[in-house]
């Protein structure tokens, strides 16, 4: 958001303030107050012009503009009603060397998920995607993928909704006590880099949001469903705030995971390039591998894959 415009609805969200009052506080025209004005309403701002001067009596649902004001991280959002995949945007702006940008969506028409699986997006959800340009080495990139499966688990669970997280990148309602779950959201990490560092990353979480159940594949849930609809402007303020804390402080992600893992505890097939792998998961490692221990006592470390939980035996 423009400072400038940032900085004209702090002054007026607690009561009228005059034009002449925020020019001259602002150090600009009253022509370019009146501007900007008139931009923040074109924004979807309410703001009120009275003898007192200009009150801000509302904020708008959802929005570019909406979700950065208030928000207490150091994002710039980029909003489309629609877009074919925000992930794709976000390399777009990655590619040309964007830094701290989230692309976000009322709507997807192109969404996918890992392995290019087609992904339901359709209006009223949460659909956004993070540049970051983490100065880490790329064996530390999947940090990022359980921060952000954290950062949503954790906006849901304010939201009211019971959500835990399945590895590696779902976050999901648990369903019973033997392991079951509805999904709630996918996440989708791409990344490109060299051998000793990370160029940028991008991470992709696709949140059924303010959806009816019967619009989205079966075994899917929304948190309309689950607890009713939720603010979305405050939902990606804090799914957003709590990434920002994350990120800056990867000790603490490993640990914040394990505390809202469904997967832990349960037993899992995993589906490998290698082969399929069958055991508890008793845990994962400092870089977000699955732990495995298997039916003849040994323990195996799984990178990446397919989990599947299975009924107890």
């Amino acid at each position: 958001m423009n400072e400038t415009r940032r900085a004209i609805l702090e002054a007026i969200a607690d009561g009228p303030v005059s034009g002449p009052d925020l020019a001259e506080s602002l150090e600009v025209s009253r022509a370019a107050v009146w501007k900007h004005v008139d931009e923040l309403r074109d924004a979807g701002f309410d703001i009120d012009s009275g003898p007192a001067g200009y009150e801000l009596v509302g904020v708008p649902e959802f929005g570019g503009e909406a979700v950065e004001y208030g928000l207490e991280a150091p994002f710039s959002v980029e909003y489309h009603d629609a877009i074919g995949s925000t992930n794709s945007r976000a390399r777009e702006l990655a590619v040309d060397g964007a830094e701290d940008v989230v692309v976000l969506a009322d709507e997807q028409t192109g969404g996918r998920g890992r392995l290019e699986r087609e992904w339901a997006a359709p209006s009223g959800g949460v659909w956004l995607s993070v540049v970051d340009r983490p100065a880490i080495a790329p064996s530390r990139a999947p940090l990022y993928t359980l921060a952000i499966s954290v950062a949503t688990a954790t906006a849901a669970r304010e939201a009211g909704v019971d959500a835990r997280i399945k590895w590696p990148n779902d976050v999901v309602v648990p369903v019973g006590e033997e392991g079951d779950y509805r999904k709630l959201s996918g996440i989708l990490t791409e990344m490109e880099g060299e051998t000793d560092r990370v160029e940028w990353i991008v991470v992709g979480p696709g949140i059924n949001a303010n959806i009816d159940v019967d619009a989205l594949p079966e075994g899917a849930t929304s948190i309309r469903e689950e607890a009713g609809d939720v603010d979305r402007r405050r939902f990606v303020q804090r799914l957003l705030e709590e990434f920002d804390n994350l990120r800056t402080d990867l000790e603490s992600v490993v640990p914040a995971w394990r505390d809202l893992a469904l997967t832990l505890g349960q037993r899992v097939r995993v589906d490998r390039p290698s082969g399929e792998v069958v055991g508890d998961a008793v845990d994962i490692t400092e870089t977000g591998a699955l732990v495995l221990e298997t039916d003849d006592g040994e323990r195996v470390t799984v990178s990446a894959g397919d989990c599947e939980h299975l009924r107890p035996v």
